[in-house]
């Protein structure tokens, strides 16, 4: 264990709580090796030791769920190899880490967008969960992507719509609004996609289609996206 590892780990354990602890199991948040730790501290952290790999890798090697979150925020994208984004991918077991692996650190790799498509159609509730927040993700971070780079992510929110397990259709949601946000485009698109999935037999893809319908169909986004043209015109 390295000296900043050690440090970072006692500061943890000092901010750490029950009462935070208890919070986070009551949001689904796995928390057998958590210390109940704030977000904001966690980027405070983080802004001390950014792009520092090495710590990264420590941080998610000690096991402690903050930790491994400071080491989505610590670790340098272009250090990051394919292989070790399926290992931690390997070892996640809550949606909030979950989300920040993927929108802190993988959708600022190389292989975001093969990842999204690839981890997408996996089995695995929490692989699955990350293809569709690496999508939701890469909507918002990537301003400079042309529209059809998310063109395959439509097929993939559609084919798996139906999926009842709720931190996949949630993410499958959340990947369609945050798309049909983007632009008046991809807004027309997420839409269409939105009438097909409201079709099908399924539970979840009703959920998902009226819940993504309601706000992609809304005065509000019209108005932003009307901004948006305007500005670019």
């Amino acid at each position: 264990m390295s000296y900043a590892l050690d440090e970072i780990l006692a500061e943890l354990k000092q901010h750490g709580s029950e009462v935070n602890r208890a919070g986070m199991a009551r949001f689904g948040i796995a928390t057998e090796r958590a210390f109940g730790v704030k977000h904001p501290l966690l980027k405070q952290i983080a802004r001390r030791h950014r792009k520092d790999h090495a710590l990264a890798l420590e941080l998610w090697d000690s096991g402690y769920h903050e930790a491994r979150l400071l080491a989505t925020l610590v670790a340098d994208p272009a250090q990051v190899s394919q292989a070790q984004l399926e290992a931690w991918l390997a070892d996640i077991n809550s949606w909030d880490l979950c989300d920040g692996f993927t929108g802190n650190l993988a959708d600022k790799t190389p292989f975001a967008y093969d990842k999204a498509i690839e981890w997408a159609r996996r089995a695995a509730e929490f692989e699955r969960r990350a293809g569709f927040a690496l999508m939701a993700w890469l909507a918002v971070h990537d301003k400079q992507a042309l529209d059809e780079k998310f063109a395959p992510f439509f097929d993939l929110i559609q084919q798996q719509a139906t999926d009842e397990r709720n931190y996949v259709k949630k993410a499958v949601n959340w990947a369609l609004r945050q798309l049909g946000k983007r632009n008046r485009v991809l807004n027309a698109q997420a839409i269409a996609v939105a009438q097909r999935i409201a079709q099908q037999d399924s539970k979840s893809a009703r959920w998902i289609a009226a819940d993504a319908l309601r706000e992609l169909q809304s005065e509000a986004v019209a108005v932003r996206l009307a901004a948006k043209v305007a500005k670019e015109a």
